[in-house]
């Protein structure tokens, strides 16, 4: 099903109605795209989109959807590598969180701990204290 490109000039701008990026999917007319490959001079054997409509009717020079595959491609790869960056930056703030909860909760554990064995020294000295006295008092109970 090839076609002789109606546009040989290689613009890298889209010939529908406003500027289609990436690859396109429907022309503005609402009419599927298909691929074809160029038999012009200018383009031999460059492959493009164009309007299913444009196509079946054989029209020239009109506003329906052209677009050099090549060019598509490009075009979809800066999308996906802004997309990309995006990504990233998001990535890298979700990781600076992770470390700023890991960081919270690490301190939240460290302190409880620290407590813990706080009340555990402080229980250990009481007992001591009373084994003491306890010892003492023995201890004198048996001298007098």
């Amino acid at each position: 099903m090839s076609n002789v490109s109606t546009n040989s000039t290689g613009s890298t701008s889209s010939r529908a109605r406003g500027r289609v990026v990436g690859v396109p999917r429907r022309c503005w007319c609402g009419e599927g795209i298909v691929a074809l490959i160029s038999k012009s001079d200018p383009n031999p054997y460059r492959r493009y989109y164009r309007c299913g409509f444009a196509v079946s009717n054989k029209l020239r020079n009109n506003d329906h959807t052209f677009k050099w595959v090549d060019e598509t491609l490009f075009n979809e790869i800066d999308t996906l590598t802004v997309k990309n960056v995006g990504f990233e930056k998001h990535l890298k703030g979700f990781r600076t969180e992770r470390l700023e909860f890991e960081k919270l909760v690490y301190e939240k554990m460290e302190k409880e701990i620290f407590e813990k064995i706080e009340d555990a020294l402080t229980e250990a000295k009481t007992s001591n204290k009373k084994m003491m006295v306890i010892i003492v008092v023995l201890c004198m109970i048996m001298i007098g």
